[in-house]
């Protein structure tokens, strides 16, 4: 009645399953997630919003709050470094490797939309200057409000801190 054979299909039957959720989850973990060492909190890569969606709540703006100039100086470049996980799915550091995005090696003071080799939207192609901590921290901040029709479909950085920190890391690549 119970051989060998109807215990595998039921070890089979269970551990299959269990298998194919087990890779589900390493894959969007590995695909979506980004920085989280032991302890740490994971943060998302890629933020979909829906519209009609309730906005979280916004910071109060003190008049005591450090300027974005003051917070560049102070930044911390390893910090900036974990924050660039947020960016690596789209943008390569190394010169003239573009991706979904284009390199951003030496991207700090370069003139904006003329990275070599990359097809700009042609919003950001437009929009003319070079990129100063300033203009990229109001670009990050979020980016489809600051070159309407832009390719770029990350939800920005909210944090004037997280800004800042991946500014001044990305100020030592190719800078």
């Amino acid at each position: 009645m119970f051989n060998t054979m109807t215990l595998v299909k039921v070890v089979g039957g269970i551990g299959a399953p269990l298998l194919l959720f087990l890779f589900g989850n390493w894959a969007a973990t590995a695909l979506f997630a980004t920085g989280g060492g032991h302890g740490e909190e994971y943060t998302q890569g890629y933020t979909v919003e829906v519209e009609g969606a309730a906005a979280p709540a916004e910071e109060e703006a003190a008049s005591d709050e450090p300027t974005f100039a003051d917070l560049l100086a102070a930044a911390d470049v390893a910090k900036g470094e974990k924050t660039f996980g947020k960016c690596k799915a789209c943008h390569k550091l190394e010169d003239g490797v573009n991706a979904t995005g284009p390199s951003l090696f030496g991207v700090v003071g370069r003139d904006v939309g003329k990275a070599e080799g990359f097809g700009y939207s042609g919003g950001m192609a437009e929009l003319g200057g070079q990129w100063t901590p300033e203009r990229m921290s109001e670009f990050l901040t979020k980016p489809k409000d600051y070159v309407p029709g832009t390719k770029m479909s990350f939800a920005g950085l909210k944090k004037a801190t997280d800004r800042a920190n991946l500014i001044a890391y990305l100020a030592t690549i190719g800078g």
